[in-house]
C-alpha cells in the first residue's frame, strides 16, 4: 500500500492490490485529481477514512457505438415524458447522487470535501452533469469528468423509472456526435 504525500505523484498502476486499491491519502485538489484521472486512477472512500485512490483492473469501459439500448428504453427516449439537457443543475445533480437512497447501501462516498472538489472541477470545465426533467423538475442524471474523448462517469440517479438511464442515453449519443466532429 502506497502512502501519499503532499507531492503531486501516484505509483504504478501495477502496484495496485487485487482489488484495485493503489494508494492512500494525498488531497482532493483539482492538480490531483487531473493527474489522477488522466492516469486511469478515482478516489473513492468514506467521509471518516482517508483519501483512497483505486485503479481496479479489469476497468469497465463502454464505447459510445457498442451502447445497447432495450426496445423499451428506445420507446421512453422517444416518447417525450422527458426532457434532457447538460450542465444546467451540476449543484443539484451531484446533490441528489449525495442523498439518494441506494438499495443495500448505508450512506454515500460522496463527502463534503468530494463535492466541492468536483463541483470546482464543474467550475473549471471538467466536470459535466447531464440531467433528465419531467414537468420543469429534475428527476434524474449523472455527473463525471470529460477529458477530451473520455468520460468518467461517477455517479447516477433516479427520482422516476428510467430517467438516469434517459440522461445518460443521451449523453452517450452527445459523446457520440462530438467523437465525430472534432
Amino acid at each position: 500500500m502506497f502512502i501519499l504525500s503532499n507531492d503531486l505523484f501516484f505509483p504504478p498502476l501495477e502496484s495496485a492490490d487485487e482489488n484495485g486499491l493503489l494508494a492512500i491519502g494525498g488531497d482532493l485538489s483539482t492538480e490531483r485529481l487531473l493527474l489522477a484521472y488522466h492516469s486511469g486512477i478515482f478516489p473513492w472512500y468514506s467521509e471518516d477514512e482517508p483519501i483512497c485512490w483505486w485503479s481496479p483492473d479489469p476497468r469497465f469501459v463502454l464505447y459510445p457505438d457498442e451502447l445497447k439500448v432495450s426496445s423499451s428504453m428506445r420507446t421512453v427516449l422517444q416518447n417525450g415524458k422527458f426532457r434532457f439537457t447538460i450542465n444546467r443543475a451540476f449543484t443539484t445533480v451531484i446533490q441528489n447522487c449525495k442523498t439518494i437512497t441506494r438499495k443495500d447501501q448505508d450512506g454515500t462516498w460522496i463527502s463534503p470535501a468530494m463535492q466541492k472538489a468536483y463541483t470546482h472541477l464543474h467550475e473549471m470545465g471538467y466536470a459535466h452533469s447531464a440531467e433528465t426533467w419531467l414537468d420543469g423538475q429534475l428527476v434524474g442524471g449523472l455527473y463525471g469528468i470529460r477529458l477530451g474523448h473520455i468520460f468518467f462517469g461517477e455517479s447516477m440517479f433516479s427520482l422516476e423509472p428510467n430517467a438516469s438511464k434517459f440522461a445518460f442515453i443521451n449523453y452517450v449519443k452527445q459523446l457520440q456526435k462530438k467523437m465525430y466532429n472534432w
